[in-house]
């Protein structure tokens, strides 16, 4: 049977940025796909807008208030979507949603969302100007 979406979020916000297959290995010692992995691939899909925002090497700054609202299994479909919400000088927030695609019924539920912070830097890892004419919609 297919577990309905969450109310309010019948629908990922954002742009499919990242999608992956969770796998026995990335399992915690409960049998779950350890939260550790579902956060490493927000960061990178977070990453790959930021990259693509400041058109060069970016680096996380912070994570702001993550919830994990439901587990992902072991052979759920794990997508990604992320928005580009604000842009300063250097930095760009950006919010991320993880979503789990059922093994099996397809049922697509959000597990979790947040915003996360990098800042765009230089060869010599110091923070560089984000110029506006560089960002493109992403969405």
């Amino acid at each position: 049977m297919n577990k309905p979406t969450p109310p309010g979020d019948p629908m990922p916000h954002g742009r499919l940025t990242v999608q992956l297959l969770a796998m026995p290995r990335d399992t915690n010692a409960n049998g779950d796909i350890f939260g550790g992995w579902v956060v490493s691939q927000m960061d990178i899909a977070c990453g790959i807008t930021a990259r693509d925002t400041a058109t060069g090497r970016v680096v996380t700054v912070a994570i702001e208030a993550m919830t994990f609202i439901s587990p992902v299994k072991v052979g759920d479909l794990l997508c990604v979507y992320t928005s580009l919400e604000r842009i300063g000088r250097s930095s760009m927030t950006i919010h991320v949603e993880a979503w789990a695609q059922r093994f099996l019924t397809r049922a697509k539920e959000k597990v979790t969302d947040a915003r996360f912070t990098f800042v765009a830097i230089d060869d010599c890892g110091r923070p560089r100007t984000v110029m506006r004419q560089e960002v493109k919609e992403l969405s």
